[in-house]
């Protein structure tokens, strides 16, 4: 039998207990561990975490999330998604997948965070054989800062351009114009012809202009760099609420709206809606990328993380919703006036908010006052989420080797500089050919199965039981039988079947009327192995390197988990008892 002293004030290796004013007492406690057939005891460990940091105010924490979560997809993918799955009927597998598994990630990743206190990797102390998700997700948001910030570099490229009395990309006379490059006034449905749509039309000024900027944005990506920029993630809502009630003022607005929320519920019987509806919902929330986990350990201990979790994500789809309405009520201007259909000028990605917006503000009375506007949006949009990567990052890998911890500043500054290196690929001649690369491969389907793992590793291996007292202990009550329900069967269920449908329905590589090589495919699934192969390689190695069986070794941790947690519990009774 072991008899610790427990100092007092002490923090827990898990989570920081609440001061409170109690002598000094001895505590037994025993505990039995099997390990290889032999019983032992096991005194709780002395040893305390350093203090960690925790955010200034709660409105810190909501706002930084929401800048996560609410990023550039809410407004350029969304709106066409729902436009071509159905319209209205699209929001019924959307809402149906938020409720059932985008909430209960949302709030899994959350609670999980802010109880152990830790990053991505090392919040695996509660179940080490499943550490190597945490370098997988870490290092996915490595890779997605590789291009993301490309694409921010040229937002603010497009910003410094629209300082100008006209926009350059209104006219043909410009330097980067081709010969072909015709006049959007002499475009109409009989010019460009049967079965090409406007917005793949590649001989416009708007067309050209983003074609000769995507090989020149070395220039502005250091900016985003070496700049410190902070704006409130409530920005992109000003100016959404602004472009929203200029946009339905124009010609043509009403048809723009009617045509994204039009409610055609044939379209429910197409698998390939509620694919669309699960992959967006999953990537517009944003789980799996550490982020939220990184955040989240900041909070306070007693912090409400589930109230966190439904209004944070509420917020976020409530936002896609609403960008429709700024989005749709131009591009039924464009089709205004140009004579032709919705359908012709509907389109998703940079083609819509690099080209065909911008072409639509070109043509308004203050068009400049309006672009900028317009790309102080995106700008803000794209800030805060790559902040949040880069924040997912630092914080994982400065949790788990101390020696980052204590040279934090330095190794900020290598991290982003040397992202800046690798993001330079991205804005050479054929920099578009590898942006669109790490698109599709570096966050796919390798993002997808690091949640599943996930979800797996804390439901079935920790165990919902456990984790839900963790959330007790936390807030002061357990999780509902739904959430219970969710984290175990509906969650992973959900990940299933998005990892198996988008493998299924992934095909190879195109930009425009571009086919990539095969070869291409092949470096791209290397670059999703090479953060997948994280969670087997590490599950080797622990299972070789620690003795016992895979259970044990599975559920090492666990043991340490309730040795602490038995320890705070008591210390809690003698809190009450004063």
């Amino acid at each position: 039998m072991n008899i610790q002293v427990l100092p007092e004030h002490k923090l827990s290796s898990v989570a920081p207990l609440k001061q409170c004013n109690v002598e000094k007492k001895e505590v037994e406690l025993i505990l039995v561990k099997d390990q290889n057939g032999v019983q032992y005891t096991s005194p709780p460990g002395s040893a305390s975490e350093e203090d960690r940091e925790i955010w200034g105010k709660k409105l810190d924490f909501l706002l930084s999330v929401i800048g996560f979560a609410v990023d550039l997809a809410n407004v350029w993918r969304f709106p066409y998604l729902c436009y071509k799955n159905g319209g209205g009927a699209f929001l019924i597998p959307y809402i149906l997948f938020l409720v059932i598994a985008g909430m209960p990630l949302f709030y899994m990743e959350l609670a999980l965070g802010q109880y152990n206190r830790e990053g991505a990797a090392t919040v695996w102390k509660i179940c080490p054989v499943f550490k190597g998700v945490g370098y997988t997700v870490i290092l996915i948001a490595l890779y997605v800062g590789f291009y993301y910030n490309v694409i921010i570099a040229w937002s603010l490229h497009y910003l410094f351009s629209s300082m100008t009395s006209e926009l350059p990309w209104l006219r043909c006379d410009n330097a980067w114009n081709s010969q072909n490059c015709t006049d959007p006034k002499t475009i109409n449905g009989s010019i460009i012809g049967n079965g090409t749509s406007y917005a793949k039309y590649k001989i416009t000024p708007a067309a050209e202009y983003y074609e000769h900027l995507e090989w020149s944005g070395g220039n502005y990506l250091l900016c985003v760099f070496v700049q410190v920029v902070y704006i409130t993630a409530t920005m992109p809502y000003v100016v959404l609420f602004v472009l929203l009630i200029r946009g339905v003022t124009l010609p043509g607005a009403m048809n723009g709206i009617r045509a994204y929320l039009h409610i055609d519920l044939k379209r429910l019987n197409n698998l390939e809606v509620w694919i669309d509806a699960a992959t967006q919902i999953f990537y517009s929330l944003g789980a799996g990328f550490g982020v939220l986990i990184a955040f989240a350990s900041y909070n306070k201990f007693d912090n409400n993380c589930y109230r966190d979790a439904l209004l944070t994500s509420t917020v976020n789809c409530i936002t896609s919703f609403l960008s429709g309405f700024a989005i749709f009520s131009v591009l039924g201007y464009m089709a205004f006036k140009h004579g032709v259909n919705i359908e012709d000028v509907a389109t998703e990605g940079a083609g819509l908010v690099f080209i065909i917006y911008p072409e639509a503000i070109s043509t308004l009375p203050g068009s400049t006052f309006w672009a900028i506007v317009f790309f102080i949006m995106l700008l803000t949009l794209g800030i805060d989420s790559a902040m949040g990567g880069m924040e997912a990052v630092l914080t994982g890998l400065t949790d788990d080797f101390k020696i980052l911890k204590r040279n934090r500043k330095l190794f900020t500054f290598a991290t982003a500089f040397g992202t800046f290196l690798f993001a330079l690929l991205c804005t050479t001649n054929g920099g578009i050919y590898v942006l669109t690369l790490l698109d599709k491969y570096a966050a796919g389907t390798s993002i997808l199965f690091a949640v599943l793992i996930e979800a797996i590793g804390v439901s079935w291996f920790y165990g919902v039981d456990r984790f839900s007292e963790d959330v007790e202990r936390m807030m002061g009550f357990k999780p509902g039988l739904y959430w219970r329900l969710c984290w175990k069967f509906v969650s992973p269920a959900f990940l299933l079947f998005v990892v198996i449908a988008s493998t299924l329905t992934s095909s190879g590589l195109n930009y425009d009327d571009y086919t990539f090589p095969d070869w291409s495919n092949v470096i791209g699934w290397g670059v999703a192995m090479s953060s997948m192969l994280f969670v087997p390689i590490y599950a080797m190695y622990k299972f070789f390197s620690v003795p016992g069986t895979l259970r044990e070794v599975s559920i090492k941790t666990a043991f340490e988990h309730l040795k602490h947690k038995n320890t705070r519990n008591l210390l809690s009774k003698s809190c009450l008892a004063e």
